[in-house]
């Protein structure tokens, strides 16, 4: 049977047809609006390289579109959908692929839920991403172990950008990305590629994750500097450490900075995520 949502007959019209045939309507609490241009949807998945047996993680697959590309790829999926209806159509769409253990569904918000429970290393996370929940997965998902091994995620332009930022554009989350992965933005792609169209352009962000630099207590201390930095990121390091890190003092603030190369009157955004571990080190314990 011809799936009237794969890559080759997609389209919004497609997309409309679908959701009126099973009385679906897209909710803009849960950010749903479904990729509706096969193009796009092919570099997808050519970006995420999919093999026969890997295994994925798709959070958010709302009608299926892409679960289905990563299931005709081979791979052994687990989805996430907070949606309750989404579910119960995705329940009946690939019934088959449920049954033979090519699909695990689970109906719930992937942030309350465990990393381990869901997936086993080695994995991918392969995602249209619903973006108001796009910071918080990339802290669960990085910030937590198993880590996947590459990200193949849709979000918003503007936050695609923001995470493969080059310092002189860094914020907390490009720093927090960069530090477990390396990223870059593999397609731009219109509103006009989905159903609904967003009101904002959208862009694929792909990314191989990297060793962990530090261990779990040195971790949280360069978060929390880099936290302390980014409360007032137009500032100058010499003034915004001192204020947010009082019990550090200026003095060893400013000889940290030196001993690093770091100019005083460098601001947070200038800094790239190798300067932030040179100065982590360089303080030591945030706590004395």
């Amino acid at each position: 049977m011809i799936d009237p949502l794969d890559a080759r007959h997609l389209g919004p019209e497609a997309v409309r047809r679908e959701l009126r045939r099973h009385l679906l309507v897209a909710d803009k609490r849960f950010s749903q609006n479904f990729l509706a241009d096969g193009e796009v949807l092919e570099a997808v998945m050519a970006a995420a390289a999919v093999t026969p047996g890997r295994r994925v993680l798709e959070i958010g697959p709302g009608i299926g579109i892409l679960t289905g590309a990563l299931l005709a790829a081979g791979a052994s999926l687990t989805a996430v959908e907070v949606d309750r209806t989404m579910v119960r159509y995705l329940g009946r769409r690939f019934a088959a692929e449920i049954g033979d253990g090519r699909l695990r569904l689970v109906q719930g918000d992937v942030l309350d839920l465990s990393m381990g429970d869901l997936v086993t290393a080695p994995w991918d996370l392969v995602a249209n991403l619903p973006y108001h929940i796009t910071s918080p997965v990339l802290h669960r998902v990085l910030g937590t172990e198993p880590r996947p091994e590459h990200l193949v995620l849709m979000l918003q332009r503007e936050v695609a950008e923001r995470v493969a930022a080059a310092p002189g554009a860094m914020s907390y989350l490009s720093v927090f990305v960069q530090y477990h992965a390396s990223v870059h933005v593999a397609r731009l792609v219109p509103a006009s590629a989905f159903e609904p169209a967003p009101e904002v352009e959208s862009a694929v962000l792909a990314g191989q994750t990297r060793d962990r630099h530090l261990d779990p207590r040195a971790e949280e201390q360069l978060w929390r500097l880099v936290q302390a930095g980014f409360r007032e990121r137009r500032k100058m390091l010499h003034n915004v450490l001192p204020r947010q890190l009082p019990n550090l003092g200026r003095e060893r603030i400013t000889a940290a900075l030196e001993a690093t190369g770091i100019a005083t009157d460098r601001r947070p955004q200038t800094l790239s995520v190798g300067d932030w571990l040179s100065l982590a080190a360089a303080l030591g314990s945030l706590d004395r």
